[in-house]
């Protein structure tokens, strides 16, 4: 039995509108999802919100007095994205610092692979409310990296704790995620 075209109309309309609708909210969500990923980024690098630390060096006032009462456990992770073939590692896991005492300390990044590795390291200090007085004055997060097939590089950091650190935080982890750059488009 076939039903008459009149009835069939009107069904169709809402069909189609809904259709519309749906389209519309799926392509909303996508482009917001989209959004999402550089709105959290310069929320978290402008309120040192989930662990960010500086993105370009911190100025270093000469005249920093050290807290030589009290020692901040500084321990160092990193991780890279699986599959790149780039081993990071620290070159010591944790150290006993003085706030307000200038650190040196370096990285070892080793290009496993038989191709050329460019790279971003983004660093992340835990516990987060200590983020804001983590200060690197030098550190190779700050630019891109370019390794070639097989090669081993010593990258360094040097960072101060601030002396206005909370006296209850006594161990302070900074870590290091390895990305591949994204590719430039041609």
């Amino acid at each position: 039995m076939e039903v008459p075209s009149a009835l069939n109309t009107p069904l169709q309309q809402r069909n189609q509108r809904l259709a519309w609708q749906l389209l519309l909210v799926a392509v909303f969500f996508a482009g917001f999802g989209f959004a999402l990923v550089p709105l959290y980024d310069a929320f978290c690098r402008l309120t040192g919100f989930n662990g960010r630390t500086n993105a370009v060096a911190a100025v270093q006032d000469k005249n920093t007095q050290i807290d030589l009462t009290r020692w901040v456990n500084v321990e160092f992770l990193s991780h890279t994205m699986p599959g790149v073939g780039i081993g990071l590692a620290p070159a010591q896991f944790s150290m006993r610092v003085r706030p307000g005492e200038v650190i040196h300390t370096h990285y070892v990044v080793t290009n496993r692979s038989d191709a050329v590795f460019v790279g971003q390291a983004v660093p992340s200090v835990t516990p987060a409310v200590a983020a804001p007085y983590f200060q690197k004055i030098e550190c190779f997060c700050f630019n891109q990296q370019t390794f070639q097939p097989g090669e081993e590089r010593t990258l360094p950091v040097v960072f101060v704790v601030n002396p206005d650190l909370g006296k209850d935080l006594g161990t302070v982890t900074l870590s290091y995620t390895f990305f591949e750059a994204p590719k430039p488009k041609v």
